[in-house]
């Protein structure tokens, strides 16, 4: 049992950074909300307990492959 409690530990530690870099988003600027998933910490980011792909749309339409999800940001299909 301590090694399976073990070896989740050290598979928690290796998860690439970039695994986890859009759980937490700023908020577009311009935009007082979130995007579609992600909650408002009431500060000037959104967390989301899924990682999704995004970016902000800048004022432009999202690309092919993309969805706007609202608050400045485009998510991947």
């Amino acid at each position: 049992m301590k090694l399976l409690a073990a070896a989740l530990f050290v598979s928690a530690l290796a998860v690439p950074s970039s695994a986890l870099a859009q759980k937490k988003i700023p908020k577009a600027q311009g935009h007082n909300q979130c995007p579609l998933g992600y909650v408002n910490t009431l500060g000037t980011t959104c967390v989301s307990p899924i990682y999704y792909e995004m970016k902000p749309t800048n004022s432009e339409a999202c690309p092919s492959g993309w969805m706007n999800v609202g608050a400045g940001y485009c998510r991947k299909k």
